[in-house]
Parts: C-alpha cells; structure tokens; sequence
C-alpha cells in the first residue's frame, strides 16, 4: 500500500507523536470548540500514520517539527526531501507486499487443509473447479442461469468462523445477477433448486484470489457461504 503523505498530514501526525513522546499527560480539557477540533485533526492523522508507527524515530520527529515551527535551517535540504520521502514509502510498500505475501501462503495452505477434511465428509460433493457443496434442504424449483437476477439469503464466513458478510444480519434478502458475484458463489448458485439451501466451500483461486478484500477477507482466503435460494427474478 503506498504510503502518501502530505506536508500538513505528516506535520499533524509527527506533532501528535512528538507530544506523546514527551510524557503520557491524559487527554488535555476540551472545552472550546477549537480544542475539539484540534483533538479530532490530531486523532484522525494519529490513525492513519498507525500503519507506519514502527517506522517512525519520534527524537527525529521531534527535531523535525522543532526546526519548521522555529525557521531554522534543516538537517536535510529541501531538494532531498522528496527523495527521502519516496525511499520511505517504497520500503513501506515492501514491506507490505511481504506481509501479504506471508498471510497468502498461509491462507492457502489452511484452505488446502480445510478442504482436503471436508472433501471427505458424507455429503459433500466437489466440481471440477474444486467447489465443494453440501445440500442442507432440497428445493424443488428451477436452477438459475448466469444471466439471472436472485433473490437469496446468505452468511459467508472465514474458516475460523468470522462472520464478514450476512444478508440475514442486514435483515433482508440480497438481489443481485449471478453472473456479477466471484466466481464459485456464481458457479454454486447455478447448481442450486429454487427453495434450496446450499453450503458452499470456495478455495481462494474461486473466491477473492491473491488480492482478497476489504480488512477481513485475506489473499487466498478459503471461504463459506450458507445459502438459501428464495427467488429467481423476472
């Protein structure tokens, strides 16, 4: 992820961090708006410097702040900066990539695991795509298409049970086009009886692959879906 940090942020941020450095002294009175305000600019910036916070030498950040606010001369020339900065942020950017490097190898040797146990349960059936489903309840209606529209319930979780999408927690259905989800959701939908309820399990490469999504779903996470199709749509 690259890191862009702009003189005003950076300068927020590094004030914070200087200050804190200084002695744990609570959070000051807040009792005029600008108070609140500053509170909340700091926080804010506070947070998204979180990413970086091993990285930072907060004695470097104190003298930093130290030399703009008194107009002294810097330690590093204006020409350097830029430089400085691009070096930081390629090394952030590594040292991302080698950390979502690690999560991927272990995400996908878990899936292995994962799916090679329940590939051998009763009941459980595996496409050539390496979907593996199980019929919970029986329908009796017609199979969607790809270029469908559904009406489905549906929880999907990690393998350690995590939670991270429910039509159920939102209280209502989902519609959506089958042909628009990943691509094992699609694939399962398609094998699925209006009125049934399907468990899926999507290894990574059918699933959100080596780029996951969103903070929950990591790079070739295996995922779980139990689905309920209610619905095909006009």
């Amino acid at each position: 992820m690259r890191i862009r940090l702009s003189g005003a942020a950076l300068g927020l941020a590094l004030a914070v961090a200087a200050c804190q450095s200084g002695g744990d002294e609570g959070t000051p009175s807040l009792q005029t708006n600008d108070q609140k305000a500053s509170y909340a600019i700091g926080l804010n910036w506070g947070r998204q410097l979180l990413q970086v916070s091993d990285k930072i030498d907060l004695a470097s950040l104190r003298a930093g702040i130290r030399d703009g606010i008194g107009e002294l001369d810097p330690a590093i020339a204006d020409a350097d900066i830029q430089g400085v900065m691009e070096q930081f942020g390629r090394e952030v950017d590594e040292a991302e990539a080698s950390k979502r490097e690690t999560a991927a190898t272990k995400n996908q040797e878990e899936g292995q695991a994962y799916l090679a146990e329940n590939g051998q349960k009763e009941g459980v059936l595996i496409t050539a795509s390496g979907l593996q489903y199980e019929v919970l309840r029986a329908g009796s209606g017609p199979k969607p298409g790809p270029e469908n529209q559904v009406r489905v319930h549906y929880r999907g979780t990690l393998l350690d049970g995590k939670e991270f999408d429910s039509s159920y927690a939102r209280g209502e259905p989902a519609v959506f086009a089958v042909g628009q989800v990943i691509p094992g959701f699609a694939e399962g939908l398609q094998l699925m009886e209006t009125g049934s309820q399907y468990r899926f399990v999507l290894p990574g490469d059918i699933a959100y692959g080596p780029g996951g999504a969103g903070a929950d779903i990591g790079p070739n996470a295996t995922l779980i879906f139990e689905v309920e199709l209610l619905e095909i749509l006009p």
